[in-house]
């Protein structure tokens, strides 16, 4: 059931094996990849402060913060390449065996697309959604092309009716977000909520066999030379270590400075802090006066665009999730001492 044959009658398992082995050698590499291009970039290029991070820096914490980063790209690749790949299958079979992204697509269990639907459903953003329901759509009558090409009843109803019905409601539901993105000049947000429920009735059903290979292997390529940079380019700037503010002072005296940075460590002598110039500072524990940790820098929002009360920038975990309230900001924070 799993094996593809080529137009000759063969069976290609040894070339796939080969790529298969490739990716999977090259896939754990990247992420300590990432790791360790994160401290690189936090010491500024700095080999002694690089190691200091390593010494002192949580593995742990790092992890998490790359997850927390990238939980996104996850379900992205998933059902991008069973979208592109159910094309390949659907449009030109007797080529499939010869392509990894076929095989990769023929072989994807169910359940694996349902967890990468659900995670993008929480996580993406509400400008992607519409993005996602037209992957799912189109996934969906890929697989009824290739499981019930014989029914002339069920096919059409999921390859034509359910997109068509899908796409109606969306456009409904973003309408308001569509008509203030364009009122503020804000395009690109309202391409993104607007054109992919027009295109999930394009994506249910083959290509012509010519043009399938062109259609499903250079956008598969494209994105994988373009999704490192971009992963890589958002977990440089992910926080990883906490930023704080550190009050200083002979004992006894007023306090003569404020150290604000990222605490890297505190041990039975001093409390390690990185300033924002990857210079590493050491406070001697009887020069510390107080601490305190300081919110982390947050630029303003791309989007002012708010569709039914929910922000156009914000996922569905984001906004039903319990946040902290802004309050008024510490003066240490600032430089200031209390």
């Amino acid at each position: 059931m799993t094996d593809i044959y080529v137009k000759d009658g063969g069976v290609a398992p040894r070339r796939r094996r080969a790529q298969l082995n490739w990716l999977l050698t090259a896939l754990p590499a990247f992420p300590l990849v990432l790791l360790v291009l994160r401290l690189w970039y936090l010491s500024r290029q700095d080999l002694p402060t690089m190691l200091l991070l390593v010494q002192y820096i949580s593995p742990l914490g790092m992890i998490s913060a790359l997850g927390i980063t990238l939980i996104w790209a996850v379900p992205a690749i998933i059902l991008v390449l069973r979208v592109l790949g159910g094309i390949l299958l659907v449009s030109a079979p007797a080529e499939a065996g010869r392509s990894l992204l076929a095989v990769t697509a023929l072989r994807m269990p169910d359940w694996v697309v349902l967890l990468a639907v659900v995670l993008a459903g929480f996580t993406w953003q509400l400008r992607l959604l519409p993005v996602l329901l037209m992957l799912v759509v189109s996934i969906m009558g890929l697989t009824a092309v290739q499981r019930f090409d014989q029914d002339r009843w069920l096919l059409p109803w999921i390859t034509l009716g359910v997109p068509i019905l899908v796409g109606l409601l969306v456009l409904i539901f973003v309408a308001p977000g569509i008509r203030d993105a364009v009122a503020i000049g804000e395009y690109s947000t309202a391409l993104l909520l607007g054109v992919p429920p027009l295109l999930g009735p394009l994506l249910t059903g083959p290509v012509p066999a010519r043009a399938a290979r062109f259609a499903t292997h250079w956008p598969a390529i494209g994105a994988a030379l373009v999704a490192p940079l971009v992963i890589g380019l958002l977990f440089l700037r992910a926080p990883v270590l906490p930023n704080s503010a550190v009050e200083t002072g002979l004992p006894g005296k007023p306090v003569d400075s404020v150290v604000r940075g990222q605490l890297i460590s505190v041990d039975d002598t001093s409390t390690t802090v990185l300033d924002r110039g990857g210079e590493v500072t050491f406070i001697p524990n009887d020069r510390v006066r107080t601490k305190t940790l300081c919110p982390e820098r947050t630029n303003g929002p791309d989007s002012v665009v708010v569709v039914r009360g929910w922000p156009a920038e914000s996922s569905a975990l984001a906004w039903v999730a319990p946040t902290r309230r802004a309050g008024d900001i510490d003066p240490r924070c600032l430089g200031r001492a209390l």
